[in-house]
């Protein structure tokens, strides 16, 4: 696919951006996140604007490249000329959370057969891995309210998600929220996990769960121990990897 380079015609920083974010799109096809075209990445590029780089709308996520993310404001208008239309379900539920969370530099939305077996049930998460503690202490639930279209629904799910950074959209999937790129990453990588786990444990009998003190104590721990998700510890060895496989991602 012969996409024009906006190399030249943005900012460094933007620039910058579009190259993580479009690592992050190849990372997420790589660990088999991705729903043929129908997920999201969005990253909040810094302004007053809040405007923000999503995905165009018909490429596979192993296609996607620095170029070939469109920019758009709060309502949807594309800011630069570009082939590739924008998911309009994908766009109601990235821009509600841009517009609301100043910390959202990055907001990652996946519909994984793990995510949305979990996301069905009743309990949500459960307490029983090290991985779902991490999730526990940020968690929020969304009710499902069909194909996320509508701006009427925009309220609601920014009122459920709150500070949290960790979204159940209930039979539908899974939403993390990332100062950066690597955050929202990394974050979705840990649920993803907690929810195979879930899946697989649910399936070999009685459960045994994670006293609620230690639960508790987590938001610190996590904190002490990976500055907030690990994204400057884990992210620069998974640029590496995509690197060795196709770094074709930073046209």
């Amino acid at each position: 696919m012969n996409i024009p380079s906006l190399k030249d015609k943005v900012s460094p920083e933007e620039w910058q951006l579009r190259v993580d974010l479009a690592a992050a799109y190849r990372l997420v096809a790589m660990y088999g996140w991705s729903d043929l075209v129908f997920t999201h990445i969005s990253a909040r590029i810094p302004g007053p604007d809040h405007h923000f780089l999503i995905n165009p709308y018909g490429l596979m996520f192993d296609e996607i490249t620095a170029s070939s993310l469109v920019k758009v404001d709060q309502q949807c208008n594309k800011l630069h000329e570009t082939p590739f239309p924008v998911n309009p379900a994908g766009f109601v539920i990235h821009s509600a959370v841009h517009e609301v969370r100043e910390d959202a530099g990055c907001v990652l939305h996946t519909h994984t057969r793990a995510g949305v077996a979990v996301s069905a049930q009743k309990a949500g998460i459960l307490p029983i891995s090290q991985q779902s503690t991490f999730v526990l202490a940020s968690l929020a639930f969304h009710e499902y309210e069909g194909v996320a279209f509508r701006d009427e629904e925009k309220p609601r799910l920014q009122a459920d998600l709150g500070n949290a950074n960790f979204l159940v959209l209930r039979n539908h999937g899974l939403l993390t929220v990332g100062k950066t790129i690597a955050d929202a990453f990394l974050a979705m990588y840990t649920f993803e996990a907690t929810c195979q786990i879930q899946i697989g444990a649910q399936a070999g009998g009685e459960l045994t769960q994670v006293n609620p003190l230690i639960v508790k104590g987590v938001a610190e721990a996590m904190r002490v121990q990976t500055g907030g998700l690990g994204g400057a510890f884990v992210w620069p060895s998974l640029i590496r990897k995509l690197d060795r496989t196709d770094p074709s991602y930073k046209t």
